[in-house]
């Protein structure tokens, strides 16, 4: 159970991450990054109220509430340089290059204790390495630094606020989740009043961003369970395969070409 949500977790990702990117041709990457969290805010907010699950937050950082909001403020950055990265750049390159950021929660865990099998580390090598070769031909096609760079940045926030998405929720997954969005809605609210602006979305874009948020958040529930219900390691490199989807969904609607390795 614990693999099939976190590779639910790595579809997911995979679908909001394109989704972002999309939308991140046609408005600001500040205003997509942030409109998602927000969304998927509100749906953590549904969904703590149906479940009726409550627990005093405390200061402690054995708790949820100074992992999540570690995990969201961390996490929005890489969210802003990640969309930044797809605007600019092709996602069949940038969104491998950020699948690396599984690397930090993955030692961290490695060095905590946990001792995956031989069989195990087998599988998370092919899959480490199979997610990040799907780049390869296109860096060596002449593509601008700039997306790169975004991507490694996206890499490293990525990969602590997964580290901290997991420390969160081995004390209560759905609070840490809500603890996540609840800085950058803040966040976010306070940018809407000082610049006067919700990001000039249609209607039609607004329906999109309410969906990449809400895959966004369910990724991080899907994931953050998934770690507690097996090896963390395990957890975070399935949930790694997102590329795979996001390249998949980027041949399919944006007719991007796809290189043999890739394939």
């Amino acid at each position: 159970m614990a693999a099939l949500l976190a590779l639910l977790s790595s579809l997911l990702f995979g679908t909001g991450d394109y989704i972002g990117g999309h939308l991140s041709k046609r408005h600001h990457v500040i205003a997509v990054a942030g409109g998602a969290q927000v969304i998927g805010f509100f749906l953590g907010l549904l969904i703590l109220l149906g479940s009726g699950t409550w627990e005093a937050p405390s200061l402690s950082w054995n708790g949820y509430f100074l992992p999540g909001l570690c995990a969201g403020l961390i996490g929005f950055a890489g969210l802003n340089t990640f969309f930044a990265a797809l605007a600019t750049g092709r996602m069949g390159v940038v969104s491998p290059i950020a699948s690396l950021s599984v690397m930090i929660p993955l030692f961290y865990s490695i060095a905590k204790g946990e001792r995956p099998s031989a069989m195990a580390v087998a599988g998370m090598a092919i899959a480490i390495v199979g997610a990040f070769c799907g780049s390869g031909p296109e860096l060596r096609g002449g593509l601008s630094p700039k997306p790169i760079i975004l991507a490694v940045l996206t890499a490293i926030f990525f990969g602590t606020a997964v580290l901290f998405l997991t420390i969160g929720a081995q004390s209560n997954v759905l609070l840490t989740t809500v603890s996540m969005r609840l800085p950058n809605a803040l966040i976010m609210v306070l940018l809407a009043l000082r610049f006067r602006t919700l990001g000039n979305f249609s209607s039609m874009s607004v329906g999109i961003l309410i969906v990449c948020g809400a895959a966004d958040y369910l990724a991080n529930i899907t994931l953050a369970q998934a770690s507690t219900m097996g090896l963390v390691s395990a957890a975070v490199v399935l949930s790694s395969l997102y590329p795979v989807v996001t390249t998949l969904l980027a041949f399919k609607f944006s007719h991007e070409r796809l290189h043999k390795i890739q394939y």
